[in-house]
């Protein structure tokens, strides 16, 4: 896979998922919730993504 087709596929999620997170901030309801808790969620996120990518590239036979 040549470095301009990677592009797309880092850049979009990254980009969606940030237009997420931002909005999940401005909720009034997480005002209450403490920035470790947050930090912490999105580590889990980030883990379960990089977990799925594994996954799928190990059942196209890209591993």
């Amino acid at each position: 896979m040549n470095k301009k087709a990677l592009l797309p596929g880092v850049f979009l999620p990254l980009m969606m998922g940030s237009a997420a997170l931002t909005n999940t901030l401005r909720n009034p309801r997480m005002e209450g919730v403490h920035t470790v808790d947050i930090l912490s969620i999105f580590a889990a996120g980030l883990c379960f993504g990089a977990a799925f990518v594994s996954l799928v590239r190990i059942l196209r036979g890209k591993a």
